[in-house]
């Protein structure tokens, strides 16, 4: 029988980085921050801290976002933990990761008193320390995968959304265009929206029906498994 024990001399540190989601005007965005400590001090990262040996990684994580945003109402998933052991200069560090999705309402609704902190448009970001572009990238990556399983692109949106919204929205996630009348019939079908009697007349007269996310995912209006039965990749 192998005797297991541990390494008490082995220093290795432990970080948490969240990648943070906002959506706006047809554009993914990334919330980043300028380090304030060495190595690399001054320059732009994910933002990210030591977490408390108190708490639980979620619960840190999900304090990261809190003390920028003040909301609690947010999705936080887990994405994967990076551990190269050349991947600090500094020290050995395990940086666990997670990706957050932020609402477009909450999105205009931050404002930071600190300048070191901002949006970035996720196809146009500056250059990053470490290995925290890869993050941004499995990010990216991780929230497609989702998407396709889940109606994930509603984290982003306001709670009163068009059709074309939507698609606008889905399209900028894939970074591809489709074709409105099918987007249209196929995401009507799904049983994912429920259809208000209010409507949207900033781009027009006649204006577009506002739509919401059901509430009911239990009891869907037509059977369906998910969300790649509507987007066909």
């Amino acid at each position: 029988m192998v005797s297991l024990k541990y390494n008490k001399n082995q220093e290795i540190s432990v970080a948490i980085d969240n990648v943070i989601f906002g959506y706006d005007q047809n554009q993914l965005y990334v919330l980043l921050f300028k380090r304030q400590v060495n190595p690399l001090k001054g320059n732009w990262s994910l933002l990210g801290e030591v977490p408390d040996s108190k708490k639980s990684m979620d619960q840190c994580a999900r304090e990261i976002v809190f003390k920028l945003t003040g909301t609690k109402d947010i999705y936080l998933s887990q994405l994967k933990t990076y551990g190269d052991t050349d991947r600090d200069p500094l020290e050995r560090v395990i940086s666990i990761v997670y990706f957050s999705l932020i609402r477009v309402d909450y999105f205009k609704s931050i404002k930071f008193d600190d300048h070191s902190v901002k949006w970035f448009e996720l196809g146009n970001l500056p250059t990053l320390i470490l290995d925290h572009k890869q993050m941004i990238e499995d990010a990216q990556e991780k929230l497609r995968e989702i998407a396709k399983t889940q109606p994930l692109g509603f984290e982003l949106l306001p709670e009163f959304f068009t059709l074309p919204q939507l698609q606008n929205l889905y399209e900028c996630i894939y970074d591809i265009k489709f074709d409105s009348r099918n987007f249209r019939k196929k995401i009507l079908s799904s049983g994912f929206l429920d259809k208000s009697s209010k409507k949207d007349k900033s781009s027009s007269k006649k204006g577009a029906f506002l739509y919401s996310f059901s509430q009911n995912k239990t009891t869907p209006k037509k059977t369906i498994t998910n969300t790649r039965d509507v987007f066909q990749f």
